[in-house]
């Protein structure tokens, strides 16, 4: 089984508003990354909240989700929110997906490849890459997950992958998506749907 962890505790600082809750075809930003997910058959997914927690909760509520609060979330970066979501994982879960809960614009075909390739060659990590940049969401598997729980800040996702260089299987897929996420006005605006 897949489990996925959704990154969804920033403070959204430079938006200006809670980027999660903010409208997104008929959904809203988070909604749309669990929809997303869950359109690809990952069912289990645990959403990481820090500030909007209420609101996120809120809105995930009717997603067949859990929710789990990161209280490092004010002055923590991306890796304690991993982390809390590794400390929750069940025993039938054999790898955990990451993606990042402002990405509503990640095509559902690149998350499928990234779960099929794992299914088929079992590699530890898998990770989309656009243009030879490697994006969201990324996989890895269960054997490396001590590895990440052991990192301390100010370390982070990022060396984590670089010193695990050797086992990463990167797909390439063809969706700029994988490489962007919605932190400002601007951006929210660039990657919205255009309107059929």
């Amino acid at each position: 089984m897949i489990t996925a962890i959704i990154l969804a505790a920033g403070e959204s600082k430079r938006m200006g508003q809670p980027k999660m809750l903010l409208p997104w075809e008929n959904e809203v930003v988070i909604t749309r990354v669990i929809s997303i997910f869950k359109n690809v058959g990952v069912d289990d997914i645990l959403v990481i909240t820090g500030g909007a927690r209420e609101q996120v909760e809120d809105a995930t509520s009717g997603y067949g989700v859990n929710t789990i609060f990161n209280k490092d979330f004010g002055k923590e970066e991306m890796l304690s929110s991993i982390q809390c979501g590794l400390r929750e994982i069940t025993d039938q879960t054999q790898a955990v997906l990451i993606g990042l809960g402002d990405q509503p614009q990640v095509q559902e075909r690149s998350v499928r490849m990234v779960c099929d390739t794992f299914r088929e060659i079992k590699s530890n990590i898998v990770i989309p890459s656009f243009k030879m940049r490697r994006g969201h969401p990324w996989l890895v598997g269960r054997a490396l997950w001590n590895d990440l729980l052991e990192m301390k800040s100010p370390q982070s996702p990022r060396d984590y992958l670089n010193a695990h260089a050797n086992d990463i299987h990167y797909i390439d897929v063809n969706d700029p998506g994988i490489l962007a996420d919605l932190d400002t006005p601007e951006e929210y605006k660039k990657w919205q749907p255009s309107k059929s």
